[in-house]
């Protein structure tokens, strides 16, 4: 099984739920990060899984996001490093 991770990056925080609810709903996927800066108004949301789920829900993660906001990147990496792995969950998920 290889693991892949999918980073959605968006203008607004309401951007970024609809974007991550899609990806969720769209394939078995599970959030390990999110990354806010400017006061929530350019957040990232990162999401690991198998390729194949990670791809399909990065697809409708883009869709849904561009539909009610500005995308501004949308990105699959196979296979990613352990030190990648390290510094994405540093800022654990309640």
């Amino acid at each position: 099984m290889e693991k892949a991770i999918a980073l959605l990056e968006v203008q607004a925080m309401v951007t970024a739920i609809v974007g991550l609810d899609a990806m969720i709903k769209a394939a078995d996927v599970k959030l390990i990060h999110v990354e806010k800066r400017l006061g929530g108004r350019l957040v990232t949301v990162v999401v690991e899984g198998e390729v194949s789920a990670v791809q399909a829900a990065a697809d409708a993660g883009k869709a849904a996001a561009a539909e009610v906001g500005s995308v501004k990147l949308c990105e699959v990496i196979a296979r990613p490093h352990s030190e990648v792995m390290k510094f994405l969950r540093t800022d654990p998920i309640p």
